[in-house]
């Protein structure tokens, strides 16, 4: 093969450069995302049960969907959240394998199956099921500067002009508006009117019913009509009201005397909002929040792009003072990163290239490398449309370790072809003889390197996902290379290489200097080889020091799954006390913006007054902040550094006073889970009632509290809030001849808001609602000016038929798989990972927990718990091993020669895990993907050596001095390549800005390896070759063995 392209270099040249187009072009229609395609796909189904309580909901609403939903197929878990204001949540989460419109449709058709059991008020309402994901990929605060709007018009302002535009952005799968309620047609009624004039609230929604209506009426002349028929109109009769004052002219009764009861004389009319519970703020000014949720599996930078370009046009359109800003962005992290990533790249080259020309000692010779650089990252892009990848910071990652990989094989060719001319072989003779050498070990170390990333794909799961995209990028890249290097490096050798002029000058003079030290080293290293392989004994009894000491290092380090990162932005909340009103946590959301806005490092505050994110609960004493984070570049100061911003706001929103404020971060793959840390579910398994869990609860959080490994410990359970209970004496009101229904409706009509039907205005259909005015519902004693009618037409005061009791019940209730369960977010203290959190968490629930209670865990913690389950990295990493011994022992026909070059691992793997100790990081996914790596590349160390041992010792030397002449001989490269490689690696162990600490952990774990396998490994690989050589020729030196391993040796080329 080689012989054919030395021959033929042109042809090499258009390969190449064919290689390089179709990637460039490829590259071109790549999706860009953080993360590969790893979010699992959730599907919501929601609806509203208006003046519902949290135990009446999750009865009437949320059981009979769940009882349907349950098992339903690829299902990794379900929960629901069923709160006092009425609204019902389930979130169905699915296995990452499945396409998320098969999911939708699955969940549908258990929806319509469960449709049937449920109340007639929630059947009117709808269900709606659609996709989506927990946290937002983009939003925008609309505001107006002078404060001419207030929430409800900024917000419908957004409902009626923006949100539609939105959803038909590709990519974007829901759009949600925090701020304000939808428009509806509100009719505030006052009881002391309505008693006045003896009319009860059933009779005003009979009445709107009535005469708010779509009435088709028909055609005059329609066919068939006689012959002779000119025209036919169509008719149109009275439809639905329009406006407040067509509302306000309802007929409510005709008294005898002629004069007519209507709307308007019982209720102020005006055009409000559907719900005064959430409130939207920006920096502190009224706003409306537009957050947009990434359908999954779609391109998020593109999506976003999209979103920010739409508001760019409709912001031509907005009135006067009306103004938008992008409040969180968080495709701004994937962006960042991608860009340091680049630079990472392109500072790899740079320091790549120096260390070849170090070592070559001429631009001939440094250029053939370089070459080799372009064709193979270029090239890998044409296999990623195949295997469906983006460029992503995983596949990125893997181009920047590669850079250090496809230099190899190049610099091997160049520096046996260098070898020979200096032997005075013409440039092609030499390129002839060279790549008889080193096709061999060329194609082994390929083969090899892809080999043990191959084990890698087989990880299921989200683990196995992030692997699969670092590790194929690897492999391909590589592949490629060692195309390259029998393909491209020979023509170019044969057609650039000369024979060395000694030139004059300084760098001549750094060159003479370098070789004289380099050639003593060389010496030196050969002398204490023979030293080695003479006490053979203590040697490997160094091995064995070394794999006790990864083993004590593996135990030491932390685990991990991935990294909190600093995504540039940061999440807060505030609770106040249980059933605070939401005027109270407005005034606290005013203080805590103010000191929020004070923390230096800080862009914007966007707060939503009235919700807790994590909870995901509608309720009158939390607000909720997305803090946006100035960009990394400004951030250069530790104390505007991520944690330490997190740090200070942790501290100032502690010392409120009224409210519990704490910050937190988002979670580390966006789209899963709300938050970062651990989501553990305390289930009660038995269907005991609310005291047994709460009791449990409470016990199970004090003794979690009092572990070391768990910084924080919270729960979002609150089942003892203060609550109101009116019981209807069933008997008074069958004794009063009252109907039942007629008593619910008053009380959910004063208290609640009685929904009536639909109107139509700006091009919209809104709601119709009826509700007492605010002065009468202050008091629960109020509750004595209501009046329903009974048979004989009398009106009977509420208070006469029911009594008021104080009692405390939940603020919402969750259920997780059908078991109801309190959740619980806790944060790993410094100095431990979420795995060592998790176990603490569960040891302390072996310990305080009776037996019906149970856990589980959610969104992330869930997929970290798959991935403990699943396959451990040991299996990978034993796995790879395997893959890459079976490869050797087939290439060199021999089973004990795989040993001596696989014996050099534990030594890379001793000081990968050193290299994390010492900078205190955790052994995370990003780290064991290191580890993979270190077997490829220390075995391509050792097979360098043992290679040219071999060849040596089958032309009949001695086995010692065989060892010896191929470690001098092959110091050089493998010195060049490795180098090459720890300094490529540079640039990520120091690492800084968006998605930095992947990137560390990564460079850190792969340059202590190959630091300590270059440094320490070159000595021990020529005694573990001469050992296993010793052992495995123990009675002759046989020439039939020497001549069939021979088969499998140098000869490929």
């Amino acid at each position: 093969m080689a012989r054919f392209f030395i021959n033929r270099p042109i042809v090499a040249m258009v390969l190449s450069i064919l290689m390089v187009i179709v990637g460039l072009v490829a590259m071109s229609g790549l999706p860009t995302a953080q993360f590969p395609n790893i979010v699992p796909p959730e599907i919501k189904v929601s609806t509203t049960y208006t003046g519902a309580d949290a135990l009446t909901l999750e009865q009437a609403v949320a059981t009979p969907i769940e009882q349907e939903m349950s098992g339903v197929d690829n299902m990794n878990y379900m929960y629901s959240i069923n709160a006092n204001n009425g609204e019902t949540k389930l979130t169905v989460n699915f296995d990452i394998k499945t396409d998320t419109n098969t999911d939708q449709l699955l969940a549908q058709m258990r929806k319509g199956q469960a449709e049937s059991q449920l109340p007639s008020d929630v059947r009117n309402y709808g269900v709606k099921v659609e996709k989506s994901t927990s946290s937002p990929l983009i939003m925008f605060g609309l505001y107006s500067p002078n404060g001419t709007y207030d929430n409800v018009f900024l917000a419908n302002y957004c409902y009626i002009n923006i949100n539609d535009q939105m959803t038909r952005i590709p990519g974007i799968a829901s759009v949600t508006i925090f701020g304000a309620g939808k428009y509806a047609m509100r009719l505030w009624v006052k009881p002391d009117q309505l008693a006045k004039l003896n009319i009860t609230i059933p009779e005003i929604v009979n009445a709107i019913n009535a005469q708010n209506t779509v009435n088709p009426a028909g055609q005059v002349g329609a066919e068939p009509v006689p012959t002779g028929q000119e025209f036919t109109y169509a008719v149109r009769a009275q439809g639905r009201l329009q406006s407040e004052a067509d509302f306000g002219r309802v007929v409510l009764r005709a008294n005898p005397d002629g004069s007519i009861v209507r709307v308007s004389d019982v209720a102020r009319i005006e055009l409000g909002a559907q719900t005064y519970s959430l409130e939207g703020r920006l920096n502190g000014k009224p706003s409306a929040l537009i957050a947009l949720y990434q359908m999954p599996g779609s391109n998020a930078v593109e999506a976003a792009k999209g979103a920010r370009e739409l508001m760019e046009q409709l912001k031509q359109r907005f009135p006067p003072d009306l103004d938008y800003v992008v409040s969180l962005d968080t495709t701004l992290a994937v962006t960042e990163g991608i860009k340091e990533i680049e630079h990472t790249l392109f500072e790899a080259l740079v320091l790549v290239i120096i260390v070849v020309f170090i070592f070559l000692q001429g631009w001939r010779a440094t250029l053939i490398p370089l070459l080799a650089v372009p064709v193979s990252l270029v090239g890998t892009f044409m296999f990623f449309p195949l295997f469906g990848f983006s460029i992503n910071t995983l596949s990125l990652f893997g181009l920047v370790l590669a850079i250090g990989l496809v230099v190899d094989d190049a610099i091997v060719v160049v520096e046996a072809v260098e070898h020979h001319i200096e032997h005075g072989l013409s440039p092609k003779e030499a390129t002839f003889k060279a790549m008889e050498e080193v096709s061999g070990p060329v194609i082994a170390i390929a083969i090899i390197l892809a080999a043990v990333f191959v084990p890698t794909a087989f990880i299921p799961g989200i683990t196995g996902r992030l692997y699969q995209q670092f590790a194929l990028t690897i492999a391909l890249s590589v592949i490629i290379s060692a195309f390259n290097a029998l393909t491209l490096s020979p023509a170019l050798c044969a057609l650039l290489l000369k024979p060395k002029v000694k030139g004059r000058g300084p760098l001549q003079k750094f060159y003479d200097w370098f070789n004289r030290v380099f050639g003593r080293a060389t010496d030196g290293y050969v002398g204490l080889c023979r030293v080695a392989v003479h006490k053979s004994a203590i040697s490997l009894l160094f091995l064995v020091g070394m794999v006790v000491l990864t083993g004590f290092f593996g135990k030491t380090v932390p685990s991990g799954f991935l990294p909190e990162e600093d995504q540039g932005y940061v999440f807060a909340g505030i609770q106040l006390p249980d059933a605070a009103s939401l005027q109270r946590t407005r005034d606290l959301t005013e203080q805590a913006e103010k000191l929020i806005m004070e923390t230096p490092g800080v862009k914007y505050t966007t707060s939503v007054i009235g919700y807790s994110m994590l909870s995901q609960v509608t309720n009158t004493y939390s607000a909720f902040f997305f803090i946006t984070l100035d960009d990394w570049a400004a951030r250069k100061e530790p104390a505007v550094q991520y944690e330490a911003i997190k740090q200070t706001l942790n501290k100032k929103l502690g010392s409120l006073s009224g409210a519990i404020g704490f910050a937190f971060s988002p979670p580390a793959i966006p789209g899963i889970g709300t938050s970062g840390g651990v989501t553990f579910m305390l289930e009660d398994r038995a269907g005991k009632d609310l005291e047994f869990l709460a009791t449990n609860v409470s016990k199970f959080v004090e003794a979690a509290k009092k572990r070391p490994e768990l910084a924080t410990v919270s729960t979002t359970f609150r089942p003892t809030v203060p609550q109101l209970f009116v019981e209807v004496d069933q008997d008074k009101v069958l004794k009063q001849g009252v109907n039942v229904n007629d008593v619910y409706k008053t009380l959910q009509s004063f208290m609640g808001s009685g929904f009536i039907n639909y109107f139509n205005k700006f091009g919209r259909q809104w709601q119709v609602y009826i509700q007492a005015e605010g002065d009468f519902r202050t008091n629960i004693d109020n509750i004595g000016q209501f009046y329903v009618r009974n048979q004989e037409g009398k009106s009977v005061p509420l208070s006469a038929l029911t009594t008021v009791k104080n009692i405390t019940g939940p603020e919402f209730t969750m259920r997780y798989n059908l078991y109801r369960a309190a959740q619980i977010n806790a944060g790993a203290a410094p100095g431990y990972s979420s795995a060592q959190a998790m176990r603490a968490l569960e040891e302390v629930f072996a310990e305080t927990m009776p037996s019906e209670m149970g856990y589980d865990y959610m969104g992330m913690s869930f997929q970290e718990w798959q991935a403990q389950k699943g396959v451990s990295p040991v299996v990978i990493f034993g796995f790879s091993l395997l893959c890459v011994f079976l490869i050797l022992a087939a290439q060199y026909e021999s089973w004990s020669l795989p040993f001596s070059v696989l014996l050099g691992t534990p030594i890379a793997v001793a000081g990968a895990f050193g290299a994390l100790f010492l900078r205190g990081q955790e052994n995370n996914v990003y780290a064991q993907i290191g580890l993979v790596m270190l077997i490829g590349l220390s075995a391509k160390n050792a097979i360098l050596i043992v290679e040219f041992a071999k060849m040596e010792y089958e032309k009949g030397r001695p086995l010692l001095e065989a060892t010896l002449e191929g470690a001098k001989l092959r110091l050089r490269p493998i010195l060049m390549t490795s180098f090459a490689f720890i300094l490529g690696c540079v640039p990520l162990a120091i690492a800084s800005g968006a998605g930095a600490i992947s990137r560390q952990v990564m460079g850190n774990a792969v340059i202590g390896g190959m630091l300590a396998a270059t440094c320490i490994g070159v000595f021990l690989i020529p005694v573990t070759f001469y050992v296993v050589e010793k052992l495995g020729h123990r009675p002759t030196n046989e020439p039939t063995v020497s001549a069939s391993s021979n088969q499998g040796g140098p000869h490929h080329g």
